[in-house]
């Protein structure tokens, strides 16, 4: 799940393709590609990992792709037939994935193990090079692009985590809320969403606080004060 910082518009992953989910109902952008990896940048490229789709010409499974026009159209970029990213992040030094062991490229070509000792279900990361994994264990945080790890001892357990600048947000599975001023050493709760979180994403506005979506199987909910209240996102 992804937020243009500029226009707000959402874009989200899913197994049956990429979906602008910016207002109600979601629209499909692009093929039909099984998404599993997933992540932005900030000059609003996409990259991507995953299984190609019906009619979809690229190899199972399509390693890492990437697309320059907000996911209407994807080119291969490496490891085509071989990786199967289940999570991607994105820093402003390159690229962190998850296949079993963590992996980590400054250009999408170029990829070196790091460690097989974090069970990332999901990453996420600053553009200054701070990476979280969550993980069934607790959290994993990394300050050097995803090379070097440790855990967070007293973080919640989490299912996802976001960054908007240097403040973390993240989801329990239970839907709860918490926050990270310090990219993600310390944390607190905030409120709370209904349903099972499937992704989140967030974005700093102009008045110094987070705007905050997390996707549910029921849709978007959305918190305009830093994750206090959230609301289902509204049709337009």
């Amino acid at each position: 799940m992804s937020v243009d910082p500029g226009t707000n518009r959402i874009l989200l992953a899913t197994h049956d393709g990429l979906f602008n989910v910016t207002q109600s109902p979601a629209q499909q952008v692009g093929p039909s590609i099984d998404l599993m990896g997933f992540t932005s940048t900030g000059d609003g490229t996409l990259y991507a990992s995953g299984h190609p789709g019906p009619g979809t010409e690229l190899p199972n499974p399509v390693g890492l792709i990437t697309s320059t026009d907000d996911g209407r159209t994807w080119k291969p970029v490496s490891r085509q037939g071989e990786t199967d990213f289940h999570s991607l992040a994105a820093t402003n030094d390159g690229l962190i994935g998850h296949e079993g062991q963590i992996l980590t490229s400054p250009d999408g070509h170029h990829w070196t193990v790091t460690t097989d000792e974090v069970p990332a279900y999901n990453l996420a990361a600053a553009s200054s090079g701070t990476v979280l994994a969550t993980t069934e264990q607790g959290l994993y945080r990394s300050e050097d692009n995803g090379t070097t790890w440790e855990t967070v001892p007293d973080a919640p357990l989490m299912i996802f985590t976001t960054f908007a600048g240097n403040t973390a947000i993240g989801v329990t599975p239970d839907g709860t809320i918490h926050t990270s001023v310090d990219a993600g050493l310390t944390w607190a709760q905030r409120g709370s969403i209904q349903g099972e979180p499937a992704a989140i994403a967030a974005a700093h506005t102009n008045d110094d606080t987070h705007r905050i979506w997390v996707a549910t199987a029921e849709g978007i909910e959305v918190s305009s004060d830093n994750g206090a209240t959230f609301t289902p996102l509204a049709a337009p």
